[in-house]
């Protein structure tokens, strides 16, 4: 059987807007905080402080905003009798195929972040240089239903993954 790549057709779970929006929150809202207190605290600064404030804050409000739907818009899984597809990125898109013939192990992962979401991800480690498979953003009871399907047909597939 010939496989082609071509898009998943399942979207991720919704929830992961609001995983990825507290994860692009994370390295932005510390020093927004830290520039607006010391603008606050230091007089004689304060005109520096605001504009450096305001350096960070405008691109990392935007990447707050962006970010997560264009993520969202992106990412797309689907995994078939014969395959695991997945797409994902947000400036540089990716697409992947993996045959189950190249399937060596499959993984659920689920951060701290995730985990408040009820959401996991999949990873799909393969017999490639180009490395695993990640579908991020999945329900937590689905990617757990995932590991289970794709692993009961790896077993099925014959040869060794190499």
């Amino acid at each position: 059987m010939r496989l082609e790549l071509r898009p998943p057709r399942h979207p991720v779970d919704p929830r992961a807007i609001r995983w990825w929006t507290a994860q692009a929150l994370v390295p932005v809202v510390p020093p927004v905080l830290v520039l607006g207190l010391l603008a606050l605290l230091i007089p004689p600064a304060r005109v520096w402080l605001l504009l450096s404030l305001a350096v960070v804050a405008v691109p990392g409000l935007a990447y707050v905003l962006v970010m997560p739907r264009q993520r969202y818009r992106v990412h797309r899984w689907e995994a078939t009798e014969h395959a695991v597809y997945a797409a994902s990125g947000w400036v540089w898109h990716k697409a992947r195929v993996a045959p189950m013939s190249r399937i060596q192990t499959v993984d659920t992962v689920r951060g701290p972040l995730q985990q408040i979401f009820r959401l996991s991800g999949v990873k799909v480690t393969t017999a490639s240089a180009a490395g695993s498979i990640k579908i991020q953003g999945l329900d937590h009871l689905l990617a757990a239903d995932l590991v289970e399907r794709l692993t009961a047909r790896t077993q099925a597939v014959p040869g060794d993954a190499t």
